[in-house]
This record gives structure tokens, C-alpha cells and sequence, in this order.
């Protein structure tokens, strides 16, 4: 979502009174943790590959050193959410599509940014963490060494395995995570290699949104 699509969010009543701050870069951002305190952080993840590796890099790094702000995602998909919520531990606070309406984006970040005492444990739930569980080792190995970019035949030699095998594993992945493509297991690599940090402290939540 562009900084024009969240500022034409943050119109409405119930967010017009949070205070939206835009960031070029990461570095950019990362610089001012220094000397600014935030209440909130909307990471709106992009198609381009590279830039969704370091958002998500972003948010694990922020889940550890600044673990009172609020962390809110907005995923491009509703493939790339269940991906996120199956694959994460971390502790987010709210996970909303940019594909659904208007109105209904706004009611769902303004429940999120106006909610001071309760927090959503969704994604690290008992039921969240089963579907973690349920890729084995190497279907975890094969789809992170896959992100590292690695081919099959070297996946298989990494792992001393045969390729047939190998393959047998990357098709049992897709089946338990629900995509269909490389591509959606490229997702999911990233997931896993770049947003693996578990986070069960409670968060503090304040007035004031800086995004």
C-alpha cells in the first residue's frame, strides 16, 4: 500500500487523530529508534522480494529490541497472511489484507491503534504453533535453503539426500501450507529464514502512531 492509500485511510474518524510519519528506507527508520519512541509500526509488505525480506527482517529485529511497540502487517494476500500466521511465531498484533474494501480496513486499524488493553495473541496461539509443527525438519531445511537460493540437486546434496526425495519433501510443503508455486514456497523460505524470533513479552501500547 502506497503512503497515498494510508493517508487516505487515516482520514476517517476513528484515525484521524494518530499522527502518520513515512520512512524512505529502513535505514532511514532504524536510524531514528534512536531518538524517537513509537507507538505503533504498519509494515505494508511489498511484492518486490528483496524489500519484503528486509520488512520482515525489520519486524523481528524491532519484536527484540523495542518489544512496547505495537507491530501491525499489512499483507498483500490472503495466501501471504495464512503464510505469515502459520510460519511466525513472532508476536504480532494485528495481520489485516490490503485486498479487502475500504471500510473495512479502516474498522480493523482502528479497533487495532484504539485497543489499549487488550493484545492479539493470534500468532502465537496453540493452534498457530501446531501448524508450525507440522512441517517436518527437512521441509523446514529445503524451504529456508530454498530462500538462500539454492537449487534442488544442491538442496539434495546439502542434505545428503537423492532429488526424488528432496522433490517428494517441497511437494508435501506446498500441500501442508496451501500454495500451489515455487514462488509461494519462496514466500514461505522467507518467512522462515528472515522472521523466526518468538516474542511472549506483553506490549505497552501509546497514544500516538508514527509509521
Amino acid at each position: 500500500m502506497s503512503a497515498v492509500g494510508l493517508k487516505h485511510l487515516f482520514t476517517s474518524p476513528m484515525l484521524n487523530t494518530f499522527t502518520l510519519h513515512f520512512f524512505k528506507d529502513l535505514k532511514t527508520f532504524q536510524s531514528s529508534l534512536s531518538y524517537v519512541s513509537y507507538s505503533s509500526l504498519i509494515y505494508s509488505l511489498t511484492d518486490k522480494r528483496e524489500e519484503r525480506r528486509n520488512c520482515l527482517e525489520c519486524i523481528k529485529d524491532l519484536a527484540l529490541s523495542h518489544s512496547t511497540t505495537q507491530r501491525i502487517v499489512l499483507a498483500s494476500d490472503g495466501q501471504e497472511a495464512s503464510l505469515i500466521e502459520q510460519l511466525s511465531p513472532s508476536h504480532l498484533h494485528g495481520l489485516i489484507l490490503k485486498s479487502d474494501p475500504l471500510v473495512i480496513l479502516k474498522d480493523q486499524l482502528g479497533k487495532l491503534l484504539n485497543e489499549s488493553c487488550r493484545t492479539s495473541d493470534s500468532m502465537i496461539s496453540p493452534r498457530n504453533m501446531h501448524r508450525v509443527r507440522l512441517l517436518s525438519p527437512t521441509e523446514r531445511a529445503i524451504l529456508q535453503f530454498m530462500s538462500c537460493g539454492f537449487s534442488i540437486p544442491e538442496i539434495a546434496l546439502r542434505l545428503d539426500r537423492n532429488i526424488k526425495t528432496i522433490r517428494a519433501h517441497k511437494f508435501n510443503a506446498m500441500v501442508k501450507l496451501g500454495v500451489r508455486s515455487d514462488v509461494g514456497l519462496l514466500d514461505a523460505g522467507d518467512i522462515l529464514t528472515h522472521f523466526p524470533v518468538a516474542d511472549h513479552r506483553t506490549p505497552r501500547f501509546l497514544s500516538t502512531l508514527h509509521s
